[in-house]
């Protein structure tokens, strides 16, 4: 299954710590055979709300692809870290394409064509 994690580290940590963090992440997913796509460390930003007395956080953001059971260890990793303030997992599906409703375009193209009648006088 494909999966997103987005972790907030506290602001006070050295960037190398981040990556520690972030390589321990990658590696824990590699090690329940999953696949990394991408990693992306966003760098220091402001928090909506204050988490823990801090009021920015460094982001990372991971896509990846992995079994279902190996978030369970994941996420436990997110917690027992004092470095990681906050942490978010979700699960990415497909969307599918209903083939029975109508596209927008089409009931556009229906309800403009029946103003352009002119009605008959009888």
């Amino acid at each position: 299954m494909n999966y997103e994690s987005t972790f907030i580290c506290s602001p006070d940590l050295p960037t190398e710590k981040v990556e520690e963090l972030t390589s321990k992440t990658k590696s824990i997913i590699e090690s329940a055979k999953g696949v990394v796509k991408s990693i992306q460390q966003l760098g220091k930003k402001k928090l909506a709300y204050p988490i823990s007395k801090f009021r920015e956080g460094s982001y990372v953001f991971i896509e990846y692809s992995v079994e279902g059971a190996a978030i369970g260890e994941l996420e436990s990793f997110f917690k027992l870290n004092d470095g990681i303030i906050r942490f978010l997992t979700i699960k990415i599906e497909k969307k599918k394409v209903d083939e029975k409703k109508p596209s927008k375009k089409s009931v556009e193209t229906e309800v403009k064509d029946e103003s352009t009648k002119q009605p008959t006088l009888a």
